[in-house]
């Protein structure tokens, strides 16, 4: 191999992403690491490569290459003395989306991703400085459009799913667009591919057909959940702000800990441009980026977080705990928390299926911000989410309409997102308006249909995009009815779990968080009566873990008075030690 040609100047920092360390801080690092020599064309970090170290340039450049070897392959930048290598996977354990080679002879700083944890956990100025930089970087690797390729159509439901899904895990891709560049048809030709098993997902020298979910994560390297004999101290279904809080105090007080998520890390926190409440980020953070720092802080400690894994069931297994898993291993567990979140409703309006994942969407991600471009939008929905996903597409849209039932903006959403929806000069909020009929051919949409709630009157707004943030459904169906919900299907925890003596066996009676199983816990959206706020959600995320610890002591403590008998606990052991 030899190294990159052309551009071989280090190019300038405008964005904060590459940062040039001190002597002092190079000389943090230095206790840490080994000193090599590198040769010109000499590859330190090779595309799709997982396990890998730190590598802080000494001396000489290293050029960061994209396909490298390759026709396509494309120059990102040049780095020189004092700057640091890699990004953000090199600390969640995702493989290199790029190459990074020696231009020149020279000598690098190799440092361990274990030291570099410790680095991060007990140097705050020199941590935070290497984690800024490396969250921006995904940020720029997501906007060139490096790492693999999705090709298919936009009409297409499944390539929806793989985009959505590299959307919300935060990977670097490239989408192309059947209907729209020219050259995708000759590319699928290339490659052998039909019209019919299209999507299609290019990453290195692979091809995946049509992949679903967990086999594009196999295929870049994604950690997945493998057979295993160990119990579990803890499983924590669902990764929104609730589930990943729950990781990171159960991991960090020395309980085993588990995190299962079907879909992304960030539950519906990770869709939001950014939240401007949140304790301790004056200038507020994205949901994304809240996600990724707690996904670091988690697995800091020792967390094990598993995406894609679709929980499926929840049942006793030999006095323990099982989680079934859609096509993957069982896990069996002491203590459960579900943290599985809530789903926005669907309008009740005719044809709906027709436009869905074409031009009616529930979240408002880049992906979909992409679409948004110098359109007119619609959004429903008079909540937090609806006040961020207006804001954030107000950026690219050409109008945005805020459509709610009532009269009053403020009624569920907070005051600085009605000020400055208020303010905004592409955004018009109309009051008391439903929507009633959705208009367009081939799921393309064109426009709405909506009424004035209070007079009856009708008009028809032009939207070529719908966003639908209205009330919630709770993730519980997977549960199989085992565990005690209210009258909407949200799980009832504490004292009104206890179910009536007619449909109860025994006389358990649940701590806080508990639900009608001891030991099996409900945190964030999913239970009945929690408030529907990011710190509300991490609260009680964290005491959960308290919970846990009690639990298992009272567990514990049965065993030790139920030995000398020779009788096993189990899941429900102590449940007579509360009678």
């Amino acid at each position: 191999m030899s190294a990159p040609r052309g551009g071989l100047v280090e190019t300038p920092d405008a964005s904060g992403a590459f940062p040039n360390l001190s002597r002092e801080q190079i000389a943090q690092l230095r206790s840490y690491g080994r000193r090599r020599r590198v040769q010109a064309g000499e590859v330190l970090i090779q595309e799709g490569e997982q396990t890998r170290d730190l590598f802080v340039i000494l001396a000489g450049k290293v050029a960061v290459v994209q396909g490298y070897g390759t026709p396509e392959e494309r120059l990102i930048r040049i780095h020189g003395p004092g700057r640091f290598l890699d990004e953000l996977s090199l600390l969640t354990g995702q493989p290199s989306f790029v190459t990074s080679v020696a231009c020149e002879p020279g000598e690098v700083l190799a440092v361990p991703v274990s030291a570099l944890r410790e680095v991060v956990a007990h140097n705050p100025r020199l941590g935070d400085l290497i984690l800024q930089a490396f969250l921006i970087r995904r940020e720029l690797l997501i906007g060139l459009g490096a790492g693999f390729r999705i090709v298919g159509s936009r009409f297409s439901p499944e390539t929806r799913r793989l985009r959505e899904f590299a959307a919300r895990n935060r990977l670097p891709h490239r989408w192309i667009d059947l209907e729209e560049d020219p050259a995708a048809e000759a590319l699928l030709q290339q490659m052998g591919v039909a019209p019919e098993e299209t999507p299609v997902v290019i990453w290195r020298k692979q091809v995946l057909r049509n992949p679903s979910n967990a086999e594009l994560a196999r295929a870049i390297g994604l950690p997945v959940p493998e057979p295993s004999e160990d119990l579990c101290d803890l499983v924590v279904v669902g990764a929104g702000p609730a589930g990943l809080a729950a990781a990171v105090y159960g991991a960090s007080e020395g309980l085993g800990t588990v995190v299962l998520d079907a879909v992304a890390t960030g539950g519906q926190a990770g869709t939001s441009s950014r939240i401007e409440n949140y304790l301790g980020f004056p200038t507020g953070i994205s949901g994304a980026e809240l996600a990724e720092r707690a996904v670091i802080q988690a697995a800091k400690f020792g967390a094990a977080i598993r995406v894609p894994a679709e929980v499926t069931q929840l049942g006793k297994r030999d006095g323990h705990y099982a989680i079934g898993l859609n096509n993957g291993p069982e896990i069996c567990t002491r203590t459960v928390v579900i943290a599985t979140g809530a789903r926005y409703r669907k309008l009740d309006v005719p044809q709906l299926e027709d436009f869905e994942g074409k031009s009616v969407y529930y979240a408002a991600t880049l992906m979909e911000a992409q679409f948004c471009q110098e359109q007119p939008v619609a959004i429903v929905g008079g909540g937090n989410s609806a006040g961020q996903a207006t804001l954030y597409l107000a950026q690219h849209a050409s109008r945005v309409r805020l459509l709610i039932r009532d009269g009053d903006l403020g009624k569920n959403m907070s005051r600085y997102l009605v000020d400055q929806i208020a303010r905004h000069p592409r955004v018009e909020v109309l009051r008391y308006t439903e929507v009633r009929e959705l208009l367009g051919d081939d799921g393309q949409l064109t426009g709405v249909i909506v009424e004035d709630n209070r007079t009856g009157e009708r008009r028809t707004l032009a939207a070529t995009l719908l966003f639908v943030f209205i009330g919630a459904q709770p993730c519980t169906s997977w549960l199989g009815g085992n565990l005690a919900v209210d009258e909407r299907g949200f799980l009832l925890t504490g004292p009104e779990a206890v179910r009536p003596k007619a449909e109860r066996n025994t006389d358990h009676r649940p701590d806080l968080l508990e639900t009608s199983w001891p030991g099996v816990l409900a945190v964030g959206d999913v239970r009945s009566g929690s408030i529907k706020r990011v710190a509300s959600a991490v609260g009680e995320g964290a005491m959960a873990v308290r919970l846990v610890h009690e639990h298992l002591a009272r567990v514990e403590d049965h065993i030790d008075v139920l030995a000398a008998g020779g009788r096993s606990p189990g899941p429900g052991a102590e449940e007579a030690n509360h009678a």
